[in-house]
């Protein structure tokens, strides 16, 4: 699918600010809201201050949006736990992403998630697509830092589930009183999250080489990032 948009429409071909909103035009597979033409409202803050050219190609809108979902991040209920656990053990057993390498079970899901400084869903419909855990990265005087982890049940991935699950987070840490969100061991294959943390304003802090174990045995390099709240 192609997007285009029209800012000169609605802004006089002028940024204010940096932030304009436009009318996007979509033209792509027919499975797309039942027809090649949608148009969506949208808005991006970082194109270039250029007043000639009327048409832009929009890469950066959320896929959600052209996917037509609508997707809730809220705190997880007792009620979440069979789902979570299964997609948090998903992520377990691909042994790719996640440093831990047993599954959890029933009760000690429970004890997981409740001890997490924030555990929330996202949800879209009543169905559960995807989880983060928020808590403190460290003690004492680092405890002002976070650390994260988010799982997308693999059916829904690349739909932009992610996205929502890490500006969620973003948000909550700061309420909860951090300053930073680190993540310690970002594996450099996992192209997808290291795509998003870089749009999102993750800095990078440097390779680890080999920092990863591989379910398949080789070790593979990671990638620490951090951003401040």
């Amino acid at each position: 699918m192609v997007c285009y948009a029209d800012y000169e429409a609605l802004s006089g071909g002028e940024f204010i600010n940096r932030i304009s909103f436009f009318i996007v035009f979509c033209i792509g597979p027919p499975e797309f809201a039942g027809s090649s033409h949608t148009a969506f409202l949208g808005y991006r803050t970082d194109i270039p201050h250029i007043a000639n050219n009327r048409k832009w190609e929009i890469i950066n809108i959320g896929s959600s949006y052209l996917m037509g979902m609508s997707i809730t991040v809220r705190p997880y209920t007792a009620s979440d736990l069979p789902a979570i656990t299964a997609i948090w053990n998903e992520i377990v057993n691909e042994g790719t992403s996640f440093p831990q390498d047993v599954p959890l079970d029933a009760v000690s899901a429970a004890e997981f998630f409740a001890m997490q400084s924030r555990t929330a869903v996202a949800e879209e419909e009543g169905k559960i697509l995807g989880l983060y855990i928020l808590h403190p990265n460290n003690v004492g005087r680092c405890g002002h830092i976070a650390n994260a982890s988010y799982a997308v049940a693999g059916n829904t991935r690349g739909k932009g589930v992610g996205e929502h699950l890490v500006r969620d987070s973003l948000a909550a840490g700061k309420e909860l009183g951090f300053r930073v969100l680190q993540f310690n061991a970002v594996v450099k294959t996992n192209e997808r999250a290291v795509r998003l943390y870089t749009k999102l304003g993750f800095t990078p802090l440097g390779v680890i080489p080999g920092g990863f174990y591989m379910k398949d045995g080789h070790f593979e390099d990671i990638i620490p990032f951090y951003k401040e709240l």
